[in-house]
């Protein structure tokens, strides 16, 4: 333990999440490396957007909103998101002096002395008086498993390998999943593929209208809702919808979102249903979605038997050394920024409440 190193609190991901908790500490008082740490696995700024497909540019990006104290201006719309806010994200680092050390692996949360947690790293260990864990999901995509699945002999590929469409140009291409991912792979690929076939566990539902405050309010009412029970939190979009705008409309009528229930299995060469019907492919898409990142604060004990940790406000119920930021209904970059100086102003009334030990 020689080289363990204290901290009053250790900041776990520099995403929106992540940096939006570090700027409001240290806006607040806290000196970075005396008083907190900021710890991130990727090899450079970014956050999960660095490892974003290239089509997917800043002017296709929805609802991106800029972390407190510094706008993100005069942004080229037709440049790769990941590029666009990698930048972003690396000049906010260099105006706030947040010093995040990097690429650094957190492997396992624990219980240390005097009521202190020991954060187990590649760099060595950090003794902490509290804890925001900023992960997010980028680092935990969801594979569903289906009979068959190890037979396919063409590719299957996940949201997060996602090249852009140019590498499906005459391939036949089976999507799965309801989601925003799903359906802006469906419309950017299309073009480009032989053939295309959306499947989905649900009808997809499509919503009219703005996106209105009143709206995003009750969509994450539900999702708070779940995280307070000690569910696993879903996103935003299971319970708003999927925006429907003329680029979508025109897809529909196109026949490219043509959704088809969910197959039964995976052949060698595609996909069948139960009711006869076939379909080769050569890849299988799996827009599925992700989960949250968790896996290190599993020596803790937070999760509840639902599955998720139960999360009052973004404090761990069963800990309140533990904040969650960027989860649940926290899981927006509007909401990571609330929820950062939400956890920054309760870890203040924690720390003052319990004097460090002389």
């Amino acid at each position: 333990m020689n080289n363990t190193r204290e901290v009053e609190v250790v900041v776990i991901g520099a995403g929106q999440a992540g940096l939006s908790s570090a700027y409001h500490l240290r806006r607040t008082g806290f000196e970075p490396e005396r008083d907190f740490v900021v710890l991130d696995h990727s090899p450079a700024p970014g956050g999960a957007w660095q490892f974003r497909w290239p089509s997917l540019t800043y002017g296709k990006v929805h609802g991106m909103h800029a972390l407190p104290g510094m706008e993100l201006t005069d942004a080229d719309p037709g440049r790769p998101s990941s590029q666009v806010i990698a930048e972003y994200f690396a000049a906010y680092e260099r105006a706030f002096d947040l010093r995040v050390r990097r690429p650094v692996d957190v492997r396992a949360v624990r219980e240390g002395s005097d009521r202190r947690l020991l954060v187990e790293t590649s760099d060595g260990t950090w003794s902490t008086r509290a804890l925001i864990n900023a992960t997010g999901t980028w680092d935990r995509p969801f594979w569903p498993r289906y009979p068959g699945q190890e037979t396919f002999r063409g590719r299957q590929l996940h949201t997060a390998q996602y090249p852009g469409p140019e590498a499906f140009a005459g391939l036949r291409v089976v999507v799965v999943g309801g989601g925003a991912s799903g359906t802006q792979h469906l419309m950017e690929l299309a073009p480009y593929a032989s053939a295309t076939t959306w499947v989905t566990r649900r009808e997809p539902v499509f919503r009219e209208g703005p996106f209105t405050e009143d709206v995003g309010r009750e969509a994450v009412a539900l999702v708070e809702e779940r995280v307070r029970q000690g569910l696993p939190p879903k996103s935003v979009v299971s319970v708003t919808g999927l925006p429907l705008n003329d680029a979508v409309r025109q897809a529909i009528a196109d026949g490219v979102l043509d959704r088809q229930p969910m197959f039964d299995r995976i052949t060698p060469s595609g996909v069948d249903w139960n009711d006869g019907r076939h379909v080769d492919a050569d890849v299988i898409l799996w827009a599925t979605g992700f989960r949250a990142a968790i896996e290190h604060l599993a020596p803790l004990r937070l999760r509840e038997p639902g599955g998720g940790i139960r999360v009052e406000g973004t404090r761990a119920v069963t800990d309140p050394r533990v904040h969650l930021v960027g989860y649940g209904p926290s899981a927006s970059t509007i909401g990571a920024n609330r929820a950062g100086r939400a956890a920054v102003r309760d870890i203040r009334r924690l720390l003052a409440e319990v004097p460090a030990p002389a």
